[in-house]
């Protein structure tokens, strides 16, 4: 993944809270690396589902070596062909997700003003990062 400052929904650009890293090491007795990391980082993001809509979840991945920090992180992932893991999703008039209400309600605290201040990012978050690169169409 890269940081951009540019905003472009055709990129599918994440912003993530560069505090929530989390994941464990797994050692690995078959293949070239000893282990790996199954990371992930908390994300909100923006989607076109015939309307503009607000999602959040979390960015993961598999990586060798374990990451320092968060930037290491989203740098070394290089596989967005599956996206973020969507909790949670607000398209202006209902709320989607199989979380408790509790979670419901933390989840619509960030997404009602992210949905309502298209497309700036949250407060808490830092973006944007894709996977798109420079020069791709």
């Amino acid at each position: 993944m890269r940081r951009t400052d540019r905003f472009l929904i055709s990129r599918k650009p994440f912003a993530v809270d560069l505090d929530s890293l989390r994941g464990e090491r797994t050692d690995t007795p078959q293949g070239r690396n000893p282990y790996y990391f199954a990371g992930r980082i908390n994300a909100v993001w923006f989607r076109r589902h015939g309307t503009t809509v607000a999602c959040i979840g979390d960015l993961w991945d598999l990586q060798h070596p374990q990451p320092a920090n968060a930037h290491q992180f989203l740098e070394q992932h290089g596989d967005g062909r599956y996206g973020g893991d969507c909790h949670g999703r607000w398209d202006g008039d209902s709320y989607w997700g199989n979380v408790t209400l509790e979670e419901q309600k933390r989840h619509l605290a960030i997404l009602q003003p992210m949905l309502a201040n298209y497309p700036a990012i949250p407060e808490g978050y830092d973006g944007w990062w894709t996977f798109h690169t420079e020069g791709a169409r």
